[in-house]
């Protein structure tokens, strides 16, 4: 037999100690990321992220860390900046969460419920907290009751819960559509879309988590026979997104494999709650989604067609997170595999987008050839690293 030459130069004993550091880089990354979380993303975005004159989170930061001041407040993100604080006190993560969620809460409930006498939550404040759009949108009605939600678990206080039932009273009197589940908004508008749908979905088994009344075993159901319906196409294997009022589909349909991964793991989660069975449609999804990676890094694409081409090679923060959840749903349900995955799905995500110089930051998405097209660092994006890194402890770790 003969000697085994180096390759490239480099000893067998280096290419080992490659293999070792890129095993221990993949298996501590849920506890650095769970750091990060705690030691960076926390205190940035309850300092440097609030406003400490008007009230309410920042929306994003400039690339150098400091706060856009100037930045309109979008009412979404100002309650998921809510549930990121409340989550990481339901963890034990951050227990000064608790008091920086009730905060939030109190200048959302203040500021954009119903300021025009009208019922429902605006749409976006001015940096002075005054309404900027008076539009009622489903899309950020979601993550308000998903934020009460969270809100709701730490202390089951009883105005909280009169909150989230208030916000159901609105939904169902004011915003949904006689042809299933409800409109993008008042006024009402086309295309219909899957994602306020999806963000509902989540926020009614956030509720039953956070309350364990029933109810929201039924309301999920709702999204769930929506989801089997209209929204997926049992045929091609893949969720799409815009749709005209009586849910036929546009075409051509555009598929954000984000999204087909988001599913994985909601349906996981109302399995959870209903018992369910969701793991064809969950393995259906999860293949679909892969099928828009980037050759180059393994990320998720943002777009693309119903045969699996990419149709905008762009790659978003969000996806990646997405991913990591669908892989961690799966490992959690049993699938050989899927934990590794999950766990390549995060040490990808902190390579690419979470290397930022701010601590606490990240980078929002990357050009085909990974230069960043995006200058600021939004808030937004912390509700999807917040929640892959919490499901990954839970599961992974």
């Amino acid at each position: 037999m003969g000697i085994r030459r180096p390759l490239s130069g480099r000893g067998e004993s280096e290419m080992a100690d490659e293999r070792i550091t890129a095993a221990e880089e993949t298996a501590g990354v849920v506890a650095r990321l769970k750091r990060r979380m705690i030691d960076d993303a926390m205190p940035l975005w309850s300092t440097v992220g609030w406003d400490h004159v008007a009230g309410g989170f920042i929306d994003r930061l400039h690339r150098d860390g400091t706060a856009d001041a100037a930045a309109p407040r979008r009412v979404f993100v100002q309650a998921r900046q809510i549930y990121c604080y409340a989550k990481a006190a339901q963890m034990g993560w951050y227990p000064e969460g608790r008091a920086i969620a009730l905060k939030g809460l109190e200048h959302l409930l203040a500021r954009a419920k119903a300021p025009d006498g009208r019922p429902g939550y605006v749409h976006r404040l001015t940096p002075d907290g005054a309404v900027l759009d008076a539009r009622r949108d489903a899309y950020d009605h979601a993550f308000i009751l998903f934020a009460l939600a969270t809100v709701y678990a730490l202390d089951k206080d009883a105005q909280v819960r009169a909150e989230i039932d208030a916000l159901l009273a609105f939904l169902d009197g004011h915003l949904r559509s006689p042809h299933g589940g409800v409109h993008e908004g008042l006024p009402v508008s086309l295309p219909r879309r899957q994602n306020p749908h999806m963000h509902l979905f989540e926020a009614m088994i956030a509720c039953f988590d956070a309350t364990h009344d029933l109810s929201f075993q039924n309301r999920a159901g709702e999204f769930f026979a929506l989801f089997l319906a209209n929204l997926y196409d049992k045929q091609r294997h893949i969720l799409t997104e815009y749709f005209e009022e009586d849910w036929s589909k546009i075409e051509p349909v555009s598929v954000e494999p984000g999204h087909q991964a988001e599913w994985v793991w909601l349906l996981k989660g109302f399995e959870r709650i209903t018992g369910c069975p969701t793991g064809q449609r969950r393995a259906e999804l999860l293949a679909s989604a892969l099928r828009y990676r980037d050759e180059a890094t393994g990320c998720l694409s943002d777009e693309g067609d119903a045969i699996g081409n990419i149709r905008r090679s762009t790659r978003r923060l969000w996806p990646q997170t997405e991913i990591a959840k669908a892989w961690t749903a799966q490992a959690e349900s049993g699938e050989a595999g899927a934990a590794d995955e999950a766990r390549a799905a995060l040490v990808r995500l902190e390579r690419h987008y979470l290397s930022h110089p701010v601590r606490g930051g990240w980078y929002d998405q990357f050009d085909r050839d990974g230069k960043s097209l995006v200058d600021t660092i939004p808030a937004s994006s912390f509700y999807h690293v917040l929640c892959a890194v919490t499901e990954a402890e839970q599961v992974l770790e």
